[in-house]
């Protein structure tokens, strides 16, 4: 039984309750649980007790292991018993249960003791023993037992012994060992009774491949022994020449084998008993015979007289007077207990009044005296005082736009939009292709007109149809998915053009996708039937839900009575779809009439394909490398930067703390020869003119030395200013680049994972994807860079908006002070600041105190060297680009000259390759 804290665990019995239903309402539900076999009335029952069951504080009573639940120890004790079992003799198990049956017995130690020295050297048939030949262990079966010969066997016995039956349980036409089975009668005496050593066994020697040495040669003595030559042998031995498997049979098997089987009552006396199904098992009587009954009865009367003959001696003999003296004082001691402990609870009564008084006096002065606050802290806990007001803390973040993100308010193709751009110009490098803007990108999306054909465009789909050409795809998976969806939903029409119009007209186009040639200098002819083919090979409906509206537009165009006129630039808003499209047309001459919304589509879902392909891998691989070894070299370069500024500490010490104290603009020396002039010596008494030439000859000397001294030290002071110059140079050095270390890291962490700048106090993320990837902050020449010139916040998500709720603070009332009503966004909410004087309010908002935005400011601040010059540089590309509207030209031909001249049609893809 597993025990919890030592103790053992009981299972539950059934309710009074649930024993009287059993009779009246056979039909009622329970809860049962099946591994115990308990009952529960309530849901909350059982339960309270499956959790104590799995919590992880029991322990396996047989082998110790602790740390686990209910049901692991159970499982342990189970699979102990049986491996126990399987390896204790089956023979010795009726003797050794019918030895300890009825025995009284304090410890089971002394039990296992007195057990195991009666049958250590007592063997029964058809038992496997180890036998000695010639100083070898050989094992054998035992065939037959022959009890010593005594005066009553020669009248009775009809002759030797032997097994009739490998159970232990086999009738035996003359019983073997009965004495060793009374362990009332002691060691000594058994043995004179009926001695072991006197057992004669006739056993066989079992097989070759059954001998625990077969296969293993035994070289001990220096020569091999031949294990075949006993196999099969019949011989006589006694005891002396036997032994058991240790594994088999040992005081600490025996212990583990009686305690599995027998039980005992927690009363004085009570003796061990077998447990019922084990003794029905072994043949052993579970009915006490009425000689041991009386004897456990003396037992147990025995010892409660022992008991109380003790206590009597303590307290000494008591007559009946002395019972009224002792019953009379017991009462008075009684009644000054009953007293006392009234007076004392009086007292702790009073005590604990006043402590409660002081603590809440405490608590109060607690609350007029409160601790400070340790910022920074969580944002949510800070609140803005008078002070911060007055310093003029911005109270309301500035309001990002939502109509100002690429496609407005549809936030799921601004998602995809934000993540196709971001995956293109980050991979830029396994993917071939140049970085560009943005903007160049939308403006892309929207090119609605057949020639001039937009480069950009052909290149992001001929570089991700090249790369998919790696991904494994399975042949037509789109028409498989399309005769599907009929068989279920039956042939609907969508544009006019049903599923079997639809997969006719795709069976012929772009079956050839994968071994295209999409060649740069030809301008990726044919990318558009290769986009078809990629399509029809990797998507399905399942994975790209818009498949069918896409690949209809794409393969079918409307009449032309029907067919709107198209606008000759980009145009922010997408056209309405036509009503019916009935025409098969080649999609070459219908992408440019795919609306951005669909072509968003495609694209992301190409990236999402791409991202699985061996060179993003092998490229993010790469990446993770030169990462390690750009933490290594910052290291070095922040150790190397730290010596140099110590260096520099040095000799600012030895330039300012060794200059001596100046008098009048002159060193102190100098003052003293001038104050020893020669001029003055014609004042100096005659008796003293003999010693006037030594001392001016002195003066002279040490002036000297002086300015000698003063020399050297300038050459010093000179020295040490050009290294320290020096040293300052090589400081500015490795904080260049450091800071070049900064840029290259965010650009290779980019490839890894794409992270925001941060979060603000109601989790708002905030995103800056310049510099990323393919993409740098800084172009030749040091000139300004950037790939979207803007800053993007993302509503919280489903995490964040969770913990936002669980706050006891009405949060939204919150959001609606700081935030506005008009500025709140949604969960995976897309806004934008465009402005640069918007992108410095927002920092102004935040505030240090709260540890998510202490930490996004100063991530805004240690980039806002590259967030400000790139937001003013799309601000001036953006004008330089801008049109009059008065000025453009109405007719195709200047049109198309318009376009030629825009940003993204001036884009070249300088990382292409040439053969392809």
């Amino acid at each position: 039984m597993p025990t919890c804290r030592r103790k053992r665990v009981l299972l539950t019995e059934p309710s009074p309750a649930l024993l009287n239903a059993l009779k009246n309402d056979p039909s009622r539900e329970v809860f049962y649980l099946a591994d115990t076999g308990e009952i529960f009335e309530t849901y909350e029952a059982y339960a309270a007790r499956m959790s104590f069951y799995r919590l992880k504080q029991f322990q396996c009573e047989v082998t110790g292991k602790s740390g686990l639940d209910y049901f692991q120890a159970l499982e342990s004790e189970r699979q102990e018993a049986r491996t126990m079992h399987s390896r204790f003799p089956d023979q010795l198990k009726a003797a050794v249960l019918k030895a300890v049956q009825w025995q009284v017995m304090g410890r089971l130690d002394h039990l296992v003791e007195a057990v195991y020295d009666r049958f250590k050297d007592r063997y029964y048939p058809d038992e496997k023993v180890f036998i000695d030949i010639e100083g070898e262990k050989w094992l054998a079966r035992i065939l037959q037992v022959f009890p010593p010969k005594t005066s009553s066997s020669l009248k009775t016995s009809p002759g030797p012994v032997a097994s009739t039956s490998s159970s232990p349980l086999s009738d035996e036409p003359t019983a073997i060992h009965k004495i060793a089975e009374d362990l009332k009668i002691s060691v000594k005496d058994s043995i004179a009774m009926d001695d072991p050593a006197k057992y004669l066994y006739k056993v066989q020697v079992l097989e070759e491949e059954k001998q625990p040495g077969y296969g293993k040669p035994d070289k001990s003595k220096g020569k091999e022994v031949n294990r075949s030559q006993w196999s099969g042998h019949l011989m006589d031995v006694n005891c002396s020449r036997m032994s058991r498997d240790r594994l088999a049979f040992s005081k600490s098997i025996l212990r583990r084998f009686i305690r599995d089987c027998v039980d005992r009552d927690a009363a004085v006396a009570s003796p061990w008993t077998v447990k019922p199904a084990i003794a029905a098992r072994y043949g052993v009587s579970s009915i006490m015979p009425e000689e041991i009954r009386k004897s456990v009865e003396t037992l147990k009367k025995g010892e409660s007289d022992k008991r109380k003959k003790v206590w009597e001696e303590k307290e000494g003999p008591a007559s009946k007077r002395q019972k009224r003296a002792q019953a009379a004082a017991e009462n008075e001691k009684i009644l000054a207990a009953i007293a006392e402990q009234r007076e004392r609870e009086a007292r702790e009564k009073a005590e604990q009044q006043q402590k409660a008084k002081e603590e809440s006096e405490r608590l109060a002065a607690e609350k007029k005296k409160k601790k400070p606050i340790r910022y920074p802290t969580e944002d949510l806990d800070v609140v803005l005082g008078d002070k911060e007001k007055k310093a003029g803390m911005k109270l309301k973040r500035p309001v990002p736009s939502k109509l100002a993100m690429p496609f407005g308010e549809d936030q799921e193709t601004n998602s995809a939009f934000l993540m196709s751009w971001n995956f293109i110009v980050v991979y830029g490098q396994p993917l071939h292709i140049s970085p560009f803007t943005m903007d160049d990108f939308e403006a892309a999306l929207r090119h609605s007109v057949i020639e001039p054909q937009c480069p950009l465009l052909a290149e992001i789909h001929a570089t991700l149809i090249y790369n998919l050409r790696t991904v494994g795809f399975e042949r037509h998976s789109a028409i498989m998915s399309l005769v599907k969806y009929k068989e279920e939903h039956g042939d609907n029409e969508v544009f006019g053009v049903t599923i079997e119009q639809l997969t006719t007209a795709m069976a012929d186009v772009g079956n050839n996708w994968e071994r295209a040639p999409l060649r740069h200098s030809e301008g990726r002819e044919g990318w558009e039937e290769s986009l078809v083919g990629c399509l029809k090979d990797h998507a399905n409906l399942e994975n790209f839900p818009r498949l069918r509206e896409v690949l209809t537009r794409l393969l079918f165009s409307p009449d032309h009575a029907q067919e709107p006129s198209g606008s000759v630039a980009p145009s922010p808003s997408t056209s309405p779809a036509p009503l019916r499209l009935t025409t098969p047309t080649a999609p070459a001459q219908l992408y440019h009439k795919l609306p951005p919304k669909d072509r968003v589509d495609i694209i992301a879902f190409m990236c999402n394909l791409a991202v699985s392909s061996k060179a993003i891998h092998a490229h993010m691989e790469a990446c993770e490398e030169q990462l390690t070894a750009l933490r290594k070299e910052k290291i070095e370069v922040n150790r190397t930067r730290k010596s140099y500024l110590e260096e520099i500490a040095v000799l600012d010490a030895e330039i300012n703390g060794d200059a001596k104290p100046q008098t009048n603009g002159k060193p102190a020396g100098e003052e003293d020869v001038v104050m020893r002039d020669s001029s003055d010596l014609s004042d100096v008494p005659n008796s003293d003119a003999e010693d006037a030439a030594p001392k001016s000859a002195s003066v002279r000397r040490s002036a000297a030395k002086q300015r000698e001294a003063a020399r050297a030290k300038a050459l010093s002071d000179k020295a040490a200013l050009n290294e320290r110059r020096r040293l300052e140079e090589e400081v500015s050095k490795l904080e260049r680049r450091l800071e070049g270390i900064e840029r290259e890291f965010r650009k290779l962490l980019g490839s890894v994972r794409v992270k925001p700048l941060g979060r603000d106090r109601f989790y708002n993320r905030v995103w800056w994807f310049d510099g990323m990837g393919a993409a740098s902050l800084i172009g030749s020449g040091g000139t300004v860079q950037y790939g979207t010139g803007r800053i993007f916040i993302q509503g919280p998500s489903e995490f964040d908006v969770e913990i936002l709720r669980r706050r006891e603070e009405d949060v939204d009332k919150r959001r609606r002070e700081e935030e506005g009503e008009e500025g709140m966004l949604d969960v995976g909410e897309w806004a934008v600041y465009n402005d640069l004087q918007e992108v410095q309010e927002f920092a102004d908002w935040l505030n240090p105190k709260g540890v998510r935005e202490l930490a996004l400011k100063n991530t805004l601040t240690k980039w806002w060297s590259h967030i400000g010059p790139g937001m003013r540089r799309r601000a001036a590309d953006l004008n330089a680009n801008a049109k009059i509207p008065e000025a453009r030209r109405s007719t195709r031909k200047h049109a198309g000259a318009d376009i030629l001249r825009e940003p993204y049609m001036q884009w070249t893809n300088r990382k292409a390759i040439n053969g392809a």
